[in-house]
């Protein structure tokens, strides 16, 4: 039986699939294997398949803060949005989220419900098992803020870790260092408030994030962390960089924190040159050093 016919047992699999369809950048080579588990069991069963056919892998959400190599990756993608995104609200405010799930979506049920505390994320286009890898957070506000605990698949084991388990701190958790657990759940406490007044600033903040940065272009959000000592597009701007171009990739005009593939002409070497000059620029000019928010998967 062949390695595609033992994974579709599990999963929908696509092969020879190109991942410039899976980023918001509309970047990338292509991947052996992109995958679909059909639920937590059939995810266990295909990690077991990938480890027996010493397969590499990534798991993917929404792509929304993902730079893909341009090579061609010879291992698989598993993405969790379009079969593990099941939520539960309970009557106190606690959510129970699947990984695949929308913030957004999120977002929007929480405020049907007269619930506070998901309206930073009312515009970001991930999946909570994105947010909760990267402490996505916006408007002084972040996932940890909310978060009771995290269900994770490691070492073959399902177990729930509690917040304070899990390192969380600005754009930091836990995860990041340890890229072989899988987030599977996120369960969040959130308050009771007024329906009206949770759906005015959901909107009030969506018209600013699309009158603010440039959603009409390819591009993966914020590209760095904000330094302590100044807001990252400022120190940009101060930099003479705003609308500077590597190739296809180009600093937005719109908003200096944003790298867009303008055109759909830029390689993910283009976002990495564009992105090792601002650094470069930054350190000289203001001995700052720059931090990147985007998640870079190199094969």
């Amino acid at each position: 039986m062949s390695i595609k016919d033992r994974l579709m047992t599990y999963a929908e699999v696509l092969e020879h699939e190109s991942m410039k369809k899976h980023t918001t950048f509309k970047i990338g080579g292509f991947v052996d294997y992109y995958i679909y588990p059909k639920n937590c069991t059939a995810l266990m069963c295909v990690l077991d398949i990938l480890a027996e056919e010493n397969i590499p892998y990534y798991v993917l959400g929404r792509g929304s803060n993902v730079l893909c190599s341009d090579t061609d990756f010879h291992g698989a993608i598993i993405n969790l949005d379009r079969t593990l995104n099941d939520f539960y609200f309970e009557p106190d405010g606690i959510l129970v989220a699947q990984a695949g799930c929308s913030i957004i979506n999120m977002a929007v049920e929480a405020m049907k419900r007269s619930l506070t505390g998901l309206e930073w994320a009312s515009g970001i286009p991930g999946s909570i098992g994105g947010c909760l890898y990267m402490n996505a957070g916006a408007y002084k506000d972040n996932m940890a803020n909310h978060l009771v605990d995290v269900c994770v698949l490691k070492d073959n084991t399902i177990c729930w870790m509690k917040k304070d388990e899990l390192d969380y701190a600005y754009r930091h958790s836990i995860f990041q260092s340890h890229k072989d657990w899988t987030i599977l759940v996120g369960r969040f406490q959130l308050e009771k408030g007024n329906q009206n007044d949770i759906r005015d600033l959901m909107d009030a903040r969506r018209e600013r994030r699309m009158s603010a940065q440039p959603l009409d272009k390819p591009c993966a959000g914020s590209v760095f962390r904000n330094p302590e000592e100044i807001p990252a597009w400022k120190l940009i701007e101060d930099l003479g960089l705003r609308g500077h171009k590597v190739g296809g990739a180009k600093v937005s005009e719109k908003h200096c924190n944003f790298i867009v593939n303008d055109d759909l002409t830029a390689t993910a070497q283009d976002v990495r040159d564009l992105i090792h000059e601002i650094k470069v620029k930054a350190k000289k000019e203001y001995d700052i050093d720059m931090v990147t928010e985007v998640e870079q998967l190199y094969w």
